[in-house]
């Protein structure tokens, strides 16, 4: 196919450009900064200012699909008003400027994935959460609540819209384990809070399978949970942590600490989801890694 993507770069848009190229095909990546070398022949840097015209409008005409990937990285700031406000409308605005390309498009993609999050259920505490489960209202909640509504304005152009509410994603080569684990290596490693709240995780390679699942299956539509099947407590996630890297995991860091630290952004690891994939197993999307011992182990080794 000849497919259209945003947030190439990042740690999951690098990962699946490599998978699809290898699958034969020819990418577009469309990028806020200056275009890049192609490293290959099947793949093509154009330059994207979202709500601007410009090339990158006439790559979505024809293309056979889009996956938007773009955001503002979430937990790298301080949530300052000023960091919040990018961090929503490099999601919104962007998701909204794809689709209006969509809407003046001769030949329109037959389907558009759009990046989201299990943030959007907001806290739950031990409710198990399908992708039926209402939004909540937290600050990440309604940011992916406005994502996917600009998303969803695809549907009515006739293009198959895909939600792609990602949880934490793992991997040994990046990405939030990279982050998590750091504290382990010097020994302090432990639970967040109480390290009761939910952690719904993804191991990098079910994530890009999904995607490559959505591509090929015209079912997966509406929204889709991209978590494996048993999420669990951060207290067990950091135990089961420590046991793949042979360290320690009862040093927690307290709740009052981490508000001290991080401010409002403290809630996002103080609180959690219990995502459970409902969409993607009624389809049939079989997972490389639905348990965490096994997908810790493949990102340690």
């Amino acid at each position: 196919m000849n497919l259209a993507i945003t947030g190439a770069s990042g740690f999951i848009g690098s990962a699946l450009c490599a998978r699809l190229i290898q699958d034969g095909h020819a990418l577009t990546l469309l990028t806020h900064g200056a275009p890049r070398d192609a490293s290959a022949s099947n793949k093509r840097w154009l330059h994207w200012t979202p709500g601007a015209a410009g090339e990158w409008e006439k790559a979505i005409d024809g293309c056979d699909g889009i996956i938007n990937l773009a955001g503002e990285p979430i937990a790298t700031r301080r949530w300052t008003n000023r960091q919040k406000r990018k961090i929503r409308l490099s999601r919104v605005d962007a998701t909204a400027s794809l689709v209006g390309a969509i809407a003046k498009a001769t030949k329109k993609p037959k389907f558009l994935i759009s990046g989201s999050a299990v943030g959007i259920y907001g806290d739950c505490g031990n409710e198990p959460l399908t992708e039926q489960r209402e939004p909540g209202d937290d600050f990440l909640a309604s940011v992916c609540r406005d994502w996917e509504a600009q998303a969803a304005e695809a549907e009515s152009l006739g293009c198959r819209v895909a939600l792609l509410r990602t949880g934490i994603v793992l991997d040994a080569e990046g990405g939030a384990l990279d982050a998590i684990a750091r504290p382990f290596q010097f020994l302090v490693g432990g639970p967040l809070g109480s390290g009761k709240q939910w952690m719904s995780w993804i191991h990098l390679d079910d994530e890009i399978g999904i995607i490559k699942f959505i591509i090929e299956n015209e079912q997966a539509r509406g929204a889709i949970n991209a978590t494996a099947p048993n999420p669990v407590s951060n207290g067990d996630f950091s135990k089961a942590l420590g046991r793949a890297m042979k360290r320690p995991s009862w040093f927690g860091v307290p709740a009052f600490g981490l508000r001290l630290m991080l401010g409002e952004m403290a809630e996002m690891l103080l609180t959690g989801q219990r995502a459970i994939p409902a969409a993607a197993q009624r389809l049939g999307y079989q997972f490389r890694f639905p348990e965490l011992k096994a997908a810790l182990e493949a990102c340690i080794r």
